[in-house]
């Protein structure tokens, strides 16, 4: 296979697995609690990457900066999860991808916040592109406020930590820092989500759906994401952020019954469209190995 395909083959995969994540938190939190779904999730994913970076002759060692540096972060993105996985109970996959979607936009905002010079075209983006989500929020197609806040809360954390995993010190294998960010959001997770565990009776779809996020959407997407960062030009592997939307969208109709309303329609062209300038003028800003924490 030439150098071309596997580009393609890899970015299609990073378009496909985390596009289907919204999915595939949609089934697993019907009938498992979130909070237990999310942190056993995790734990799961986590322990799978360190053998990864074990098998690849890697190590977990690291320092107390370091350490504390992917605790915080491994709060924010697993704990960004956890919030979606409690928002897609009343929020329908297609809206809140879309909603999630806007993580680039938030990143510009973090970065004025922190006084840097930003392009005026990234500034026109990000109006245009909060004015989009304006447009989704709206208490529509079995969608509830609460939900919807929920969305907007997720997507703040996730920017927050991927903000600030570029100016903590990181370890420098992406792999190992992972790993430990998944056991630490996990971890800390898990013993308040043993208090949600009553009669637990996960359905068929409820399991494979968590099987399907700890694998593809925690292992396969990333391990393909980071290959792309070494293999690929950012300005290529940044289009993932506006096409995964279409992707969730397009399966949350088929698989899920979802409606495309015109407001969703319009709300997702806006989105979209405002991403798209964001990422092209500061493809950095929304891009990152914490961003394959799904």
């Amino acid at each position: 296979m030439s150098k071309n395909a596997k580009v393609w083959t890899a970015l299609v995969t990073v378009y496909v697995i985390w596009g289907s994540t919204y999915l595939g938190i949609a089934y697993a939190g019907e009938t498992i609690p979130p909070l237990f779904a999310v942190s056993t999730r995790f734990i799961t994913a986590g322990t799978l990457m360190a053998v990864v970076v074990k098998a690849r002759g890697g190590s977990l060692r690291m320092s107390r900066r370091s350490l504390g540096a992917c605790i915080v972060v491994g709060c924010l993105l697993p704990g960004a999860n956890a919030v979606l996985f409690f928002a897609e109970r009343n929020v329908p996959t297609g809206l809140a991808s879309l909603i999630i979607a806007s993580v680039p936009l938030w990143l510009v905002v973090l970065r004025l916040a922190g006084h840097e010079r930003l392009p005026w075209q990234a500034l026109a983006g990000v109006g245009v592109g909060f004015a989009g989500v304006a447009v989704l929020a709206q208490p529509s197609g079995g969608a509830k406020w609460w939900g919807i806040g929920l969305c907007v809360c997720s997507a703040l954390m996730w920017s927050t930590g991927s903000f600030l995993s570029s100016r903590l010190p990181m370890p420098e294998n992406p792999f190992a820092a992972t790993s430990v960010e998944m056991l630490a959001g996990g971890l800390i997770m898990f013993p308040f989500s043993l208090l949600t565990v009553h009669h637990f009776s996960p359905s068929a779809a409820s399991i494979a759906g968590w099987i399907y996020l700890v694998t593809f959407g925690s292992i396969v997407g990333y391990t393909a994401y980071v290959w792309l960062l070494a293999n690929a030009p950012l300005g290529l592997i940044s289009t993932y952020a506006y096409v995964n939307p279409v992707v969730a969208i397009t399966l949350g109709v088929l698989f899920r019954g979802e409606h495309l309303t015109w407001r969703l329609l319009i709300g997702a062209v806006i989105v979209v469209a405002a991403v798209a300038i964001v990422v092209r003028q500061e493809p950095r800003a929304t891009t990152g190995p914490e961003e394959g924490v799904r």
